[in-house]
């Protein structure tokens, strides 16, 4: 039985850490929907495989994150880590940006 994995991108800017995680089969990939086009670029979103651990807890760790993918967003709203209507819907995939403020 083979583990679905993530794609993990880490972006630090002086104290700041921005995350972006894909679903590993949607690397590469386009996505259409609605007149709307989305290239998962290895560009934005490569850099290292990460299991569902690994990922959720780069997003706890981030001062933001975008997130492409139905299964790392799924797991994202489970764990109450993002709100379910922020989720927009490109064909059948889902994607979730994550902004953290602090005050």
């Amino acid at each position: 039985m083979t583990t679905k994995r993530y794609i993990a991108r880490l972006i630090r800017h002086e104290s700041t850490l921005m995350v972006n995680i894909c679903d590993e089969e949607l690397l590469g990939k386009t996505v259409k929907g609605k007149g709307l086009e989305i290239h998962i670029s290895k560009s934005y979103f490569g850099g290292n495989q990460v299991n569902l651990v690994e990922a959720l807890n780069l997003i706890r760790k981030s001062n933001s994150a975008n997130l492409a993918g139905t299964r790392i967003v799924e797991q994202v709203v489970k764990a109450n880590m993002g709100s379910r209507l922020a989720v927009k819907k490109i064909g059948s995939v889902l994607f979730l940006m994550i902004f953290k403020f602090n005050s």
